[in-house]
């Protein structure tokens, strides 16, 4: 079966067609902050994301009569189990009318509108919102704020199936902690196939390329109110304009390592403090399953410096086996959700039944 698979992103809108599992092209179409800064919100890209869809698909000879089924990036709704999704009017109501904006919730809006055009049907899998806390897990520590659990569900999922296959098991079997390193950093703890711990992708964590990660709570809110800051600026302080690049102005971290590299000893501080962080947040997750941890799985774009996999492996390493798979595959792994609704008979889960209430 012929699937199309679409990936919007901050910068960027990839594209993917697969016959069954096999990829036969990818397309990544790029944004620059000047053609999207004409829009007032991510929703409001909508046309825009589409028709540059469209052309794509035409200018590679893609007949989209010739389409079985589409994969869609999950995006901002309500939290949700994993697992592959129908795409309905639910969702993208949810998604549409969501306070985050993130681009990947245009996946599932142009998904169905396009399913809708050829009397197909649209998926999503693993959602970024996708939600499976303990329910120890789940509590805060102060009743007035629920724990999300955002995280890089797909790509974590994806890769820790991955390892799962490479060690002839079954990733319902296992338990791995995935340490996804990109724009985002977030450390997942995969219980027997459930996520049942997660350092939240905006809230908590180690500090990223560009967010602030945990925080000291009575300063933070020390500085909330010290009148320099807007709520609006605050919140863009820290997400955008937290972490690695708070501290040396870019949050380019191929540039901030080549800077360690020549000897900028501010660079290679940051650089070590970002591994120390993460570090601590991988550890954290050991008691979780009582310390029974069948591999650690370093994945995203981080995960190709070599300096940054040495230095995890040497403070981490002790837990388990380092499984290293750099980049992502979401793509992948969009696809092969859509094969297994359609090829291998899994019912797909229907986004109003599955919503949860957190903590």
């Amino acid at each position: 079966m012929k699937i199309l698979v679409i990936n919007p992103g901050s910068t960027s809108t990839k594209i993917g067609l697969f016959q069954d599992l096999d990829k036969q092209f990818e397309h990544v179409i790029r944004h620059s902050s000047e053609e999207l800064a004409q829009f007032e919100n991510v929703t409001a890209q909508y046309d825009f994301r589409k028709q540059l869809i469209v052309d794509a698909l035409v200018e590679n000879g893609v007949d989209m009569s010739q389409i079985e089924a589409i994969g869609c990036r999950g995006g901002a709704s309500k939290p949700i189990p994993g697992g592959t999704y129908l795409v309905d009017e639910a969702v993208c109501k949810d998604q549409a009318e969501s306070k985050i904006q993130h681009p990947s919730s245009l996946a599932s809006l142009i998904g169905h509108e396009l399913a809708k055009e050829y009397g197909i049907e649209a998926y999503f899998t693993d959602s970024p919102v996708t939600y499976e806390l303990s329910d120890l897990a789940s509590y805060s520590g102060l009743s007035d704020i629920k724990r999300h659990g955002r995280f890089h569900a797909l790509n974590a999922k994806a890769v820790a199936q991955v390892f799962a296959q490479e060690n002839q098991r079954d990733y319902k079997e296992l338990n791995v902690i995935v340490c996804h390193m990109g724009g985002g950093i977030t450390i997942s703890m995969h219980q027997q196939g459930r996520a049942v711990d997660v350092t939240d992708a905006i809230a908590e964590g180690p500090m990223t390329p560009e967010r602030s990660g945990r925080l000291p709570s009575r300063d933070l809110v020390d500085l909330c109110y010290s009148g320099k800051y807007s709520h609006g600026e605050m919140k863009k302080k820290l997400q955008g304009e937290g972490g690695v690049y708070s501290y040396l102005g870019t949050a380019d971290m191929l540039e901030v390592e080549q800077a360690a590299e020549r000897g900028d000893e501010k660079a290679r501080k940051i650089v070590d403090v970002l591994v120390y962080q993460v570090a601590k947040e991988i550890g954290a997750m050991a008691p979780v399953v009582n310390g029974r941890i069948d591999g650690v799985i370093l994945t995203g774009g981080i995960a190709y410096s070599k300096y940054v996999v040495s230095e995890l492996s040497k403070r981490v390493g002790y837990l388990a086996d380092i499984a290293v798979y750099p980049g992502e595959m979401e793509l992948e792994a969009l696809a092969a959700g859509v094969y297994r609704v359609c090829r291998q008979n899994l019912t797909p889960k229907h986004y109003s039944e599955n919503v949860k209430t957190t903590a």
